[in-house]
């Protein structure tokens, strides 16, 4: 089955996600809705086909402002696939990116890396504007 990109626009309580075939996901925004299940299985249906023939090499670029704990189990989940492609002797790598200051999100990003026992990039954003929470094309190439 041939895969294709999907982008799904953020919400006020939803992130904007983007997933390529060819080894870019992106998630960026808040997850803060606590019924969230339609929302995540699109994402999940979409990972499935996706690790089926994953690219090389996959990059996973994580930039919340705010993730709801009743969230964590998606992000879990989702991640702990992520493993599947190291089976298909492919790579990945995962960025977990967070504003100067916001120790709740470095928490989070820690506790999921460390449940998976994967390994996480945690990446400092320096300056906090709107534009940086909501655009990170000057992070992240290709977004």
């Amino acid at each position: 089955m041939n895969i294709v990109s999907k982008k799904i626009e953020s919400t006020k309580s939803t992130p904007e996600i983007t997933m390529n075939p060819d080894g870019f996901i992106c998630i960026k925004g808040r997850s803060m809705n606590a019924n969230m299940a339609e929302f995540f299985k699109q994402i999940d249906d979409w990972f499935d086909l996706y690790i089926s023939t994953p690219a090389d090499e996959t990059c996973f670029d994580i930039f919340l402002e705010y993730l709801d704990t009743t969230n964590l189990n998606f992000y879990i989940s989702v991640l702990k696939k992520a493993e599947l492609i190291k089976l298909k002797n492919k790579k990945y790598i995962i960025n977990w990116y967070y504003e100067e200051g916001d120790e709740d999100i470095v928490e989070k990003g820690e506790d999921i890396s460390s449940i998976l026992n994967i390994p996480f990039n945690f990446i400092m954003l320096h300056e906090h504007n709107e534009k940086t929470a909501l655009n990170l094309s000057e992070y992240l190439p290709g977004v």
